[in-house]
């Protein structure tokens, strides 16, 4: 499909699921070299990364472990700004490796929310592997070492991000078109 509709907006494709497989590939083997004696333990941010999540689990050949979080900052197609941890992470991270993996980074409040978090739980060392992030958009300085795509500012869906909880199915990711 070369666009879809959801609700009052219209989407074009702009990252085919091909294009988001080979840079998940890519990551992945980033990881596995970089991580391959420290048993990690994933940290999926729910809803949006699941699908990045899933993808990226088949890809990783060392020894790890996951679990999820849920935080929610976006409402319709902005970041309201107010960041609620809706489930907690039940893992002993003490001592651990631990990687994020994230859908998006836009504003990267979200992000720093989590990290600081996590920080109180000492963990060895975090990473953060993002599928897409928005460099022009971030408010604060994130060491995302493990970002498959930079994307410019647009609103997205597809590929497990949604707008007001659909889309999230599509195996592609499309932008929304101005009108």
């Amino acid at each position: 499909m070369e666009s879809i509709q959801i609700k009052d907006k219209k989407f074009a494709i702009s990252i085919t699921e091909e294009q988001i497989l080979k840079e998940v590939d890519r990551v992945a083997t980033e990881i596995n070299r970089d991580l391959k004696d420290k048993n990690p333990l994933f940290l999926s941010v729910l809803n949006g990364s699941f699908m990045f999540t899933a993808d990226l689990m088949k890809r990783i050949t060392i020894p790890c472990e996951i679990s999820f979080v849920k935080l929610a900052s976006y409402q319709g197609i902005s970041s309201t700004g107010k960041i609620t941890e809706v489930i907690g992470v039940n893992e002993d991270i003490s001592g651990r490796c631990v990687v994020i993996v994230e859908d998006i980074v836009d504003t990267g409040l979200t992000m720093q929310r989590l990290l600081e978090t996590l920080g109180t739980r000492n963990p060895k060392e975090i990473h953060i592997a993002s599928l897409l992030v928005k460099p022009e958009k971030l408010q604060v300085p994130l060491n995302i070492k493990y970002a498959a795509m930079n994307i410019p500012n647009d609103f997205i869906v597809g590929y497990g991000l949604d707008y007001d909880g659909l889309g999230r199915n599509y195996k592609d990711i499309y932008t929304v078109i101005n009108e």
